[in-house]
């Protein structure tokens, strides 16, 4: 529970809000993606911070499957980060990045993010964490998420964004691991030329969006005054 300030400046009153909590780890790209969605909504929520070393007591109670993020909204606890990015969205959507989408739209934007999930992100793993010696593993992750980097280039290639000229769902959800590649080996990246993927990559990379998602934020001390971070 937060405190919130609200009426005049000549009379002000101090209420109790129970926000949302969200528990979060500032470096998932999960956790971003969810962020994001969240900022772009205006749904205020109780950002908590963890270290995935030390996860918090009250975070297990509630997804003992320890990953992050998990969104407690009331009763309802909502576990993975697609599923958060569309309960932020439904609830608030002034740029129209879901809800202004048509039914063929969404299902293309489910797509492309079910895609990044199940086929990108388990070659992004083996490519970031393959070990030292294992060189033939990483260069082969490396040349297939390098396909699906390039399919997506050639998407930007005629549009600004993944499903045309405005941002969606669809971007906000894949651009955390196209980042967390590039961030692997910046040269190996540039090398792959993909021009308007990096143009669309740098978009985000410098938006205010994304600045706000990434503060720096103290971990959430669950044995203190138990109260996280309003955000954004």
């Amino acid at each position: 529970m937060l405190p919130y300030k609200v009426g005049s400046e000549k009379q002000t009153v101090w209420v109790i809000k129970v926000l949302p909590h969200l528990y979060s780890f500032r470096r998932c790209p999960y956790a971003m993606r969810a962020r994001l969605a969240i900022y772009f909504s205006q749904i205020s929520v109780e950002l908590r911070e963890i270290l995935l070393k030390n996860k918090p007591r009250s975070m297990l109670a509630v997804s003992p499957k320890g990953t992050v993020p998990v969104l407690v909204d009331g009763s309802r606890v909502i576990e993975e980060s697609l599923d958060i990015m569309l309960w932020a969205l439904n609830n608030d959507d002034p740029n129209g990045f879901w809800q202004l989408l048509d039914s063929g739209q969404k299902a293309y934007a489910l797509e492309l993010i079910n895609a990044c999930d199940k086929q990108f992100k388990p070659l992004l793993d083996g490519y970031k964490y393959a070990l030292k010696e294992n060189i033939s593993q990483k260069s082969q992750c490396f040349e297939q998420a390098a396909e699906m980097l390039t399919a997506w280039n050639v998407i930007l290639t005629s549009q600004p964004f993944l499903l045309g000229g405005a941002p969606t769902l669809g971007d906000l959800a894949i651009f955390p691991f196209v980042r967390q590649f590039r961030n692997v080996d910046i040269a190996a990246f540039e090398g792959l030329k993909l021009n308007a993927l990096g143009l669309w990559l740098k978009k985000w990379l410098e938006s205010d969006a994304f600045h706000c998602v990434m503060k720096k934020w103290a971990v959430w001390d669950e044995d203190g005054d138990a109260s996280g971070e309003v955000f954004p």
